[in-house]
């Protein structure tokens, strides 16, 4: 954590990992939970699948929400979960929640800058505004720059460096 300047952790999963959790905070290591559509586990989850779609699993993911605070994390991600079930973990606990794909019920909201920006992939998700297409500029740039090199239009006389007498 010193070397990388990092100012805390991001835990994924529940009940499987309070202890890890509760070790980390009280070595000092502030932890933030995450919930639902964990990343790191995405092929054991089977994709990118909305997480808690019912009872038993929303009741699951409140259960890990309290375990995760009462280990110490100072905050829960929640990603790819139904709003209402979003929302009634947030009210729920005292620390905040960061909705992604969990709708509006959470303390925050964070996007994959990627996806805010449409850069790299554009297979649209429901939960994902782009705020701008710059994968479009990104395209038409490098389709610009390998046409002014087959043409032998880049690099010109402005771009190059010549001998000292």
């Amino acid at each position: 954590m010193q070397e990388g300047l990092a100012k805390a952790i991001k835990m994924e999963g529940g009940e499987e990992i309070i202890p890890a959790v509760t070790a980390c905070v009280n070595a000092g290591i502030p932890v933030m939970g995450h919930l639902g559509l964990t990343p790191q586990a995405i092929h054991k989850l089977g994709g990118y699948i909305i997480q808690g779609k019912t009872n038993e699993k929303a009741e699951k993911l409140m259960s890990d929400a309290l375990r995760l605070e009462e280990a110490g994390a100072f905050a829960i991600v929640l990603e790819l979960v139904p709003e209402s079930v979003a929302g009634r973990i947030t009210e729920r606990l005292s620390i905040p929640t960061i909705g992604i794909g969990a709708g509006r019920g959470c303390d925050g909201q964070v996007l994959v800058y990627h996806d805010v920006l449409n850069y790299g992939n554009p297979a649209a998700k429901r939960f994902v505004k782009s705020f701008v297409n710059i994968g479009e500029q990104i395209h038409s740039g490098i389709q610009a720059y390998v046409s002014e090199v087959k043409n032998r239009q880049f690099p010109n006389e402005s771009h190059v460096f010549e001998l000292k007498e």
